[in-house]
């Protein structure tokens, strides 16, 4: 099953990147920028700092990956919603809030658009929350697939991995008060 969830991985970080392709060089420049950058502010593309030449494509690149998704079978669908449920869970830290703040909802959605911006930033993230961005969010990102299924085929899809993509549901990630 570790495999599997290996490879189910590595395909929707292929296939976030699929969707972020079209979108062009400078919104990859960007979310190369944010990924890489240190807690300071990154370099301007046409006077606009990399957070908003992002947040600005957020519509087209969620486009892009409904148009892509047409083909997936429930099966793939579950497992890219498997991964997004997972990737959520992970980041759902007190560290991570810390930078990003936000209620349940809204921390919820700064998560969804740390997934979103792929597996660099991601990763980057993970390594060193200060790297997430402040009132960043993409709701759309955080029951994308499960959205999809609901629609294709009539059920949220069953995960089976017993996590919760909710704020606060991570008791790994929250440190019990002294």
């Amino acid at each position: 099953m570790e495999d599997q969830h290996m490879v189910d991985e590595a395909r929707f970080w292929d296939f976030l990147e699929a969707a972020w392709a079209p979108l062009g060089a400078e919104v990859d420049r960007a979310r190369s920028a944010l990924a890489t950058r240190t807690p300071a502010p990154g370099e301007d593309f046409d006077g606009k700092p990399p957070f908003a030449v992002v947040d600005g494509a957020l519509d087209g690149f969620l486009d892009n990956l409904t148009a892509n998704s047409r083909g997936l079978s429930a099966e793939e669908l579950t497992a890219f919603d498997r991964v997004v449920e997972r990737k959520l869970h992970d980041i759902d830290r007190e560290d991570v809030h810390a930078v990003t703040d936000g209620s349940d909802d809204g921390f919820l959605y700064a998560r969804g658009f740390i997934v979103a911006l792929g597996r660099d930033f991601y990763a980057a993230v993970v390594r060193d929350p200060r790297t997430a961005v402040l009132d960043a969010d993409c709701e759309g990102m955080c029951y994308f697939f499960a959205h999809l299924h609901r629609r294709r085929f009539g059920d949220f899809p069953d995960t089976g991995s017993g996590l919760s993509r909710e704020s606060f549901s991570n008791p790994a990630g929250w440190l019990a008060p002294a």
